[in-house]
């Protein structure tokens, strides 16, 4: 078997830095060690910048791909997601071929796994190709509780679809958001026996916890106007999070997306009830969206497991993730690259159950070898 030999100003095994180091791998990508310098022996390759594992994206709509500019920025979500849904289907045909486009520039840009949401089964015909590992989230949408049984089987036959592909452990049935899901169509989710890994858009906006607090703001006035017999989930005077929580089995491992307008008792009750639950960031497209970010130092405080995500080309300029912590150290300049990474390798692979192949440099595992020098990104692996 061939070994390669890698050194670099700093290698990055995914837990931390490994200084005056050598990253021993084989000519297929399989990690064979880090080993300092003076143990590594000759033909040593050196590269500059930063040597890291493959980058992990938690948050994904790759079906979206082709809606790239189509959308203003800033709009706040409301108004992002009525736009969504009216231009979704306004040019079909170019959908194949910007999903394809966009699976690219996630390869070129280092991404190795990417948690996705599927709405249809779009995207199917290229992840078929085995070019990235996809967990897939079938998302579920359905505001109407009459409609709960038929919404269910109407995503459960795209879940069917997906599950012709891949196997079980690299699928879910999966809330869209609390606002979009009603109470009777939670409990079959929950209910769901392959749902061992949940996705969740989570207080995304200041309108989803007034509702659930009180019944007022911009989701009072939305199920107004799609006429809804009843609301999805009636308002309880708690958080949007400390309500739909409960309609959730403990312990369910989940990931909440977004989270801009969680707070420190909304992380804490989390904690206690979903223990292994992590925490996405996508901060590209919370700027895209609503020029806000969440309280990131906070969530270091309450030491909330912190992931990141990318979210569509309809609300970011970009699908990378090295451009999502330049993001967050721009608007939190405290926070250092070397701070975050481990939430774009070693959490990642945590978060998607993955972390026995990918996340970090040890023995066994192929996690991609990325080098990042400035700001530009090589897949070496």
């Amino acid at each position: 078997m061939n070994f390669i030999k890698l050194t670099a100003d700093r290698i990055f095994d995914g837990y931390g830095f490994k200084e005056n180091s050598v990253l021993i791998v084989t000519n297929d990508g399989t990690i064979e060690a880090v080993v300092p310098t003076a143990e590594a022996g000759d033909a040593i390759k050196k590269v500059n910048g930063l040597l890291s594992p493959g980058f992990i994206n938690c948050h994904c709509h790759l079906e979206l791909s082709h809606m790239k500019g189509m959308i203003e920025e800033h709009t706040g979500l409301l108004k992002f997601v009525n736009q969504v849904v009216r231009q979704r289907n306004t040019h079909p045909e170019q959908i194949p071929t910007a999903i394809e486009q966009a699976e690219a520039t996630m390869l070129k840009n280092g991404i190795v796994a990417v948690g996705d949401i599927c709405n249809t089964t779009d995207t199917l015909f290229q992840k078929a190709k085995r070019k990235l590992y996809y967990h897939n989230f079938i998302e579920v949408i359905g505001f109407e509780p009459a409609q709960a049984a038929e919404n269910f089987q109407t995503y459960k036959k795209v879940y069917d679809d997906y599950q012709q592909v891949f196997h079980p452990r690299q699928l879910s049935l999966t809330p869209h958001a609390p606002y979009s899901v009603s109470t009777p169509l939670w409990k079959l989710l929950s209910d769901f026996p392959g749902n061992h890994l949940l996705s969740i858009h989570n207080q995304e906006t200041a309108d989803e916890d007034e509702w659930f607090r009180s019944g007022a703001g911009g989701f009072k006035d939305l199920y107004e106007r799609l006429q809804l017999q009843q609301a999805p989930v009636m308002p309880s005077g708690k958080t949007s999070l400390q309500t739909y929580g409960a309609y959730l089995k403990r312990e369910q491992q989940l990931l909440f997306i977004h989270n801009v307008f969680t707070t420190a008792a909304d992380i804490q009750y989390a904690k206690s009830r979903f223990p292994a639950a992590f925490w996405c960031l996508c901060p590209n497209a919370n700027y895209y969206i609503s020029n806000l970010l969440p309280d990131i130092p906070m969530f270091i405080e309450q030491q909330a497991s912190l992931v990141l995500g990318t979210d569509s080309l309809a609300s970011n300029y970009d699908l990378n993730i090295w451009s999502e912590l330049l993001r967050i150290q721009k608007h939190f300049p405290q926070l250092t690259i070397d701070q975050m990474l481990p939430w774009a390798t070693i959490n990642g692979a945590r978060a998607l159950k993955i972390d026995h192949l990918y996340g970090s440099f040890e023995k066994g595992k192929k996690p991609g070898v990325v080098q990042v020098a400035g700001n530009e990104i090589t897949r070496i692996y």
